[in-house]
């Protein structure tokens, strides 16, 4: 049975727990839920950059910051979907489009729906990160064919007021919520190394464990300091958090959503291949390939390729468990 009842008391302790024995923990769970030498390939575009009205302090496509990024329009159709045909040329099954709005106007809603549409006609999973939904974009999402909806929570809710001004956690709740009515899975998770505590990233584990249904997928990120970002230029040439930390943090993600892909996402690039071996130890089993995430630097096609090879893991090919107890 899933848990959906845990205590910040019950992950703190997880997080304590030596790093090799909550190692061994994770690998039990994931092996209970998942292919333990199958990873799931995903790659992600900015369908529109730049010119975003909120104010987080990690991103770049802010207008708040002073990264130099220009906003532009929303893509064609026709980009947006030989890219997709690209990605999954590369051995992607889910392709993922971002755009950089506080949220969707519904005179765009027409172009992305046709996005969905193509992705979902190739034979990809699709994904859209668009921001705030209303509950009628959220239906017109799913009749285009949407099979997730990205929306993540950044952090603890007691860490989050010093992140984002523009936006409350009870408004990414209520994303979560006109998502799930809509019956589109659910895409989310956070980023780590934003200068929070240990207790921040209990925090930010138990929202999402405590969700009346978990994410069907959680990316979890490390901060990419970029430079006129208010956190960029704060903890500029500084790693804010150790790799055995972010390892603690992907383990006790799997053991409290023990069905959940748990995904490896921004920040991935300055990891040692060592590095990403325990976190696929830990039971992450999900990763954004390519060359770039977004506006951000990623390890590419053939450096990811060369990584799986030498690990001995291979392209996930089944459905997800969650995904797949839906269908059944």
């Amino acid at each position: 049975m899933t848990r959906t009842d845990w205590t910040r008391a019950e992950i703190a302790d997880l997080f304590d727990l030596p790093f090799t024995e909550l190692l061994f923990r994770a690998a039990e769970v994931h092996r209970a839920h998942h292919a333990a030498g199958e990873v799931q390939l995903c790659t992600l575009l900015s369908i529109k950059t730049g010119g975003c009205p909120e104010d987080c302090g990690y991103c770049s496509q802010s207008a708040h910051a002073k990264s130099g990024l220009k906003a532009e329009k929303l893509m064609d159709v026709e980009a947006v979907l030989a890219a997709a045909a690209e990605a999954r040329a590369h051995g992607s099954r889910r392709f993922c489009m971002g755009a950089a709005w506080r949220e969707p106007k519904d005179r765009d809603m027409a172009k992305v729906c046709a996005m969905v549409a193509g992705v979902k006609a190739m034979g990809l999973e699709t994904c859209m990160t668009l921001g705030m939904l209303t509950a009628t974009q959220a239906r017109q999402l799913k009749e285009a064919g949407l099979d997730y909806y990205n929306h993540n929570i950044d952090t603890s809710p007691e860490h989050y007021g010093e992140i984002i001004s523009t936006r409350t956690f009870q408004e990414r709740l209520d994303t979560l919520d006109e998502v799930r009515e809509a019956g589109i899975s659910v895409c989310c998770g956070g980023i780590v190394g934003m200068g929070e505590a240990r207790a921040d990233r209990v925090g930010f584990i138990h929202a999402l464990a405590t969700l009346p249904r978990h994410p069907e997928s959680v990316p979890v990120n490390a901060l990419v300091p970029v430079k006129g970002t208010v956190l960029g230029d704060m903890f500029a040439g500084e790693k804010m958090i150790d790799d055995i930390e972010f390892v603690r943090t992907v383990a006790v993600a799997r053991i409290t959503m023990p069905r959940s892909m748990v995904r490896l996402s921004a920040g991935r690039e300055s990891m040692s291949e060592a590095a990403q071996a325990l976190c696929f130890l830990a039971g992450a089993n999900s990763i954004f390939t390519g060359d770039k995430l977004l506006t951000t630097a990623n390890a590419g096609d053939s450096a990811d390729a060369a990584m799986l090879a030498k690990l001995g893991l291979k392209p996930m090919e089944n459905a997800e468990p969650m995904r797949a107890m839906e269908k059944a």
